[in-house]
C-alpha cells in the first residue's frame, strides 16, 4: 500500500463522506437499525451520530481498512451504543447465519469488489424478515449520465480507492436474493455523474437451510 491510500486517501473520503448533502442521506436511514446491526464499511464511523440509541442493541463494524479505523476511534468512544469491531471483508462475514437484525449500509456498496458475494453474505446473516437498509450512489437513469460515468470509471475507480460510478444498485440487491420494499432516487448536489443516489430499505427472504430447519 502506497502513501497516497495510506494517507491521503482516508481523508479524501471522510470529506467526500462528510458532506452536507451525504450527510442529510445519512440521517434518512441510519435511525430506521434495530435490533441487533451489522455496519457495512464503517469507515471513520460517521453514521454513529445517527442511530437511535433506543432501538439499537448493538453495532457489529465491519471495516477492512486499518486506516480508516484509527479515524474512527474518537466517533466509537464518544456514542454509548455498544460497538464491536470487525475487521474483515464483506465478502466474508465472520458472523452466524441469521444472526443479525438489520444490515446497514451507506456509500460502500460502490467500493465493495465482489459486491454480489458480500450482498449475499448480508442476506447470510440477517434473520429471516430482517432488513437490508441502504443509501448507495450509483447508475444514473438518464443515458448521457451514464455514458459519463461509464467512461471515468476506470479512472475513478483508481483514484477513489476501488469505488465505482455505475453500479445498478436495486438490481444487484434484488439478484442477492432480497425482496426490495421502499427504493427512493435523486440526485443529490454535487458532479451528476457521482450524484445519483438510490435509499430504502429489503427484506432478506428465507434461505433454503433456513426452511428445512437447519
Amino acid at each position: 500500500m502506497g502513501l497516497y491510500e495510506r494517507f491521503l486517501l482516508p481523508r479524501l473520503v471522510d470529506l467526500a463522506c462528510g458532506s452536507k448533502p451525504v450527510r442529510k442521506q445519512r440521517e434518512k436511514v441510519v435511525p430506521l437499525a434495530r435490533g441487533r446491526v451489522l455496519e457495512i464499511g464503517f469507515g471513520s464511523g460517521m453514521n454513529l451520530a445517527y442511530y437511535d440509541g433506543g432501538r439499537v442493541e448493538r453495532v457489529w463494524a465491519l471495516e477492512p481498512s486499518v486506516e480508516m479505523w484509527k479515524r474512527a476511534d474518537k466517533a466509537v468512544a464518544a456514542t454509548a451504543i455498544p460497538v464491536e469491531v470487525i475487521e474483515a471483508s464483506a465478502e466474508e462475514i465472520p458472523l452466524a447465519e441469521a444472526s443479525m437484525d438489520t444490515v446497514l449500509t451507506t456509500f460502500s456498496l460502490c467500493t465493495i469488489p465482489d459486491v454480489e458475494a458480500a450482498l449475499r453474505e448480508m442476506r447470510r446473516v440477517l434473520k429471516p424478515g430482517g432488513r437490508l437498509i441502504f443509501c448507495e450512489h450509483g447508475m444514473a437513469p438518464d443515458a448521457g449520465v451514464r455514458r459519463w460515468q461509464n467512461w471515468l470509471n476506470p479512472m475513478w475507480s483508481r483514484l477513489a480507492g476501488g469505488c465505482n460510478l455505475n453500479r445498478d444498485i436495486p438490481d444487484l440487491i434484488r439478484r442477492a436474493g432480497f425482496d426490495l420494499g421502499e427504493l427512493s432516487t435523486m440526485y443529490i448536489p454535487g458532479p451528476r455523474f457521482a450524484s445519483y443516489n438510490y435509499w430504502g430499505e429489503a427484506v432478506a427472504t428465507a434461505r433454503e437451510s433456513q426452511l428445512r430447519g437447519h
